[in-house]
């Protein structure tokens, strides 16, 4: 797709010849995709993002198989098998696509580095799997053991299509990673199955059902990618259009009141609502279905003006784990769980491929150092199922999966191996290319390449803002290098060669500096993002957060916690924004974490021995109370040191 370019820092030359496409990660468009942009091959070597997937790899994963065992996941596959006797252990129905997404977060390790360990407990999981599946290709624990093998009896709670589409993406995810067939051929017969007995009244199949849990139908068309088999492509369209129709009792808790062509908002279950849009995407992407992109980007518009927080967490409601009304943004009771932030990150990837738009790639930065990795601990042995904005003085904690304090593992464990698989590909979610050239979305110390074309990337971001590029590998012809300046950047400037400019000279369009010339290899780029430190006001829509500011820097949010606050808790702390903000580097606290210290005030407010809380309001006047230092850390690594309060939006008056 042809592209606008800077006349400061462009040159008129023919486009190039696309180059080949080489990026093998969970989104692979196919070779006659409609979309403006292919992924691209990252390597992540060193800097913040190698740091957490090290982590990931070394210490999270390493673990899933004993979670497994001990939580009754493997269990229940033996018992399936007929392997063991005894009874089905878990509380739910999807217990199984734990299993699943542990060995898609394990095959995408793989694609990066041998591990002799990690293989053999896959090889070992992967037979278990196969030994369960039935003969006609159906797999489902809870249905084969619990439900007496009755099969698509109960669509809205059962998760059968829910689990089939986790175990196809593991399925692609170990193929692409090793090339072996294994588990590829058990998605594939299950795949079969499911083409089997579902479709239109008329067409023959036995059903014309939907899951009341979207997944399947991204799965699928991933599948059809993998193996060019068009069925499996045209399923899941006709999963996803008869979403709204009726079939699960026209609930919005799961995406069923309205066709997600006609929607005008996001609704009901997060998840459910992002998987399902994430598939709507891809088919935009496979099938050039101009209706389904226009929903997509109709609904990811009101999602993000409207239901979005601040840290890229989606849910307003624990009940339903539902987006609430517009601007129903609450605090202490946002649920924000960490799969809504992975479905969003997925679903916004899709759409930044489909459009070639940056807006999708701002919303993914918020939502990885934010919203997703406040998941999981700074050790990785722990996790947040929910991630609230706010955590009061004296809160006592429900424990259980909507804890707000970090757990081993949940009866709902949905979450953890989902924070694996996204960490373990991570790479394939940062950069992309086209017939212009390549596009970094996300600044990490590596290797970028697309095609013919390789740039080398050195940097300390998010703690600063300078990302030093020198190419590679490079064609004797003019291409475009595109670097995306955050939607929070409000100043940069840049180095090319020995030519120097800023905002003004070096025009940014749709959210991308674009650098087009014959380039040599060694010829360097250096970007500097200015991140100083920032006070953040919300929408005054949001009844939740109004009179409050919260601190951000570069693509951080920041947040109190109890521990960094002496004297008392953090109900009567009040910000104060007239005293400029400070950075400090602190390399001995939570693994080396860059502070933004501000000034506030311990509120004091008169006693009157009443037993009445409610007063008439006082004039506006500055606030009374003891001068306080302020020390705020990154919202993701909260809840690492000792449990207590915390706040990410502080009153001002």
């Amino acid at each position: 797709m042809p592209r606008p370019r800077s006349t400061a820092l462009s040159s008129s030359a023919p486009a190039p010849s696309e180059p080949a496409r080489t990026a093998t990660g969970p989104v692979q468009p196919g070779p006659g995709a409609k979309a403006a942009l292919a992924p691209a091959t990252v390597e992540v070597r060193a800097g913040f993002w190698s740091t957490r997937r090290e982590v990931n790899a070394c210490v999270s994963l390493p673990q899933g198989p004993g979670l497994l065992e001990s939580a009754g996941n493997l269990h229940n596959l033996r018992l399936a098998a007929g392997a063991v006797e005894g009874d089905f252990r878990g509380a739910y129905p999807f217990v199984d696509t734990d299993v699943y997404k542990w060995l898609e977060a394990a095959a995408w390790q793989l694609a990066q580095q041998p591990d002799a360990d990690l293989e053999l407990a896959v090889d070992r999981i992967i037979a278990l799997v196969a030994a369960a599946q039935q003969p006609d290709g159906y797999l489902n624990t809870w249905f084969q053991l619990v439900k007496g093998g009755e099969r698509y009896k109960d669509l809205r709670w059962g998760h059968e299509l829910y689990c089939a589409g986790h175990l196809i993406q593991a399925a692609v995810a170990h193929h692409r990673a090793t090339g072996r067939p294994q588990l590829l051929d058990v998605a594939r017969k299950f795949a079969d199955h499911i083409d089997s007995v579902f479709g239109l009244p008329g067409s023959g199949k036995e059903i014309d059902g939907i899951d009341g849990h979207p997944e399947v139908e991204t799965a699928l068309v991933e599948l059809y990618r993998e193996t060019g088999e068009r069925r499996y492509l045209d399923l899941a369209g006709y999963f996803v259009d008869r979403f709204g129709h009726g079939l699960l009792g026209g609930e919005a808790y799961c995406q069923d009141r309205v066709p997600l062509r006609e929607a005008d908002t996001v609704e009901g279950h997060a998840v459910r609502q992002l998987y399902l849009l994430a598939a709507a995407a891809d088919l935009a992407t496979e099938t050039g279905d101009a209706e389904l992109r226009a929903a997509g980007e109709r609904l990811w518009r009101a999602m993000t003006t409207t239901k979005t927080h601040l840290t890229g967490g989606l849910g307003a409601h624990h009940d339903e784990e539902d987006f609430g009304d517009p601007y129903e943004l609450p605090n202490e009771r946002a649920y924000c769980e960490t799969c809504a932030a992975i479905a969003s990150v997925q679903w916004s990837w899709r759409m930044a491929l489909l459009t070639g738009e940056a807006r999708y790639s701002d919303l993914i930065e918020r939502t990885l150092y934010n919203g997703f990795l406040a998941g999981v601990s700074l050790d990785g042995e722990r996790w947040l199922y929910v991630n609230p904005l706010q955590v009061r003085d004296g809160h006592t904690d429900p424990g259980g999966d909507q804890s707000a304090r970090r757990t081993r593992w949940f009866r709902c464990a949905c979450c953890p191996p989902n924070v694996m698989r996204l960490l373990a590909s991570l790479e394939h979610y940062l950069a992309s290319g086209d017939e212009q050239g390549l596009q970094i979305h996300q600044f990490t110390t590596g290797h970028y390449s697309y095609g013919e074309l390789s740039v080398r990337a050195e940097t300390d971001y998010p703690w600063h803002g300078t990302i030093a590029l020198t190419v590679e590998d490079t064609p004797d012809r003019p291409w475009t290098l595109s670097l995306r300046v955050p939607q929070w950047c409000r100043e940069f400037r840049v180095r090319v060669g020995e030519l120097t400019y800023d905002q003004t000279d070096a025009p940014v369009e749709d959210g991308w500096l674009r650098l087009e010339r014959t380039w040599a290899r060694g010829d360097s780029v250096v970007l500097e993002l200015m991140l100083e430190p920032r006070l953040t006001a919300a929408d005054p829509r949001v009844d939740a957060v109004r009179g409050c500011a919260a601190i951000e820097r570069g693509p951080l949010v920041y947040c109190l916690e109890q521990v960094d606050v002496p004297g008392g808790g953090l109900d009567d702390i009040v910000l104060d924004p007239t005293r400029p903000l400070a950075v400090k580097h602190r390399p001995d606290l939570l693994g080396g974490v860059t502070t933004v210290v501000a000034a506030g005030y311990r509120r004091r407010l008169a006693d009157d021995g009443s037993w009445w809380p409610y007063r008439t309001p006082a004039p506006d006047a500055a606030p009374t109370g003891d001068l306080v230092e302020l020390t705020a850390i990154p919202y993701y690594a909260w809840a690492n040191r000792r449990d207590g309060a915390m706040r990410v939006w502080l009153p001002t008056s």
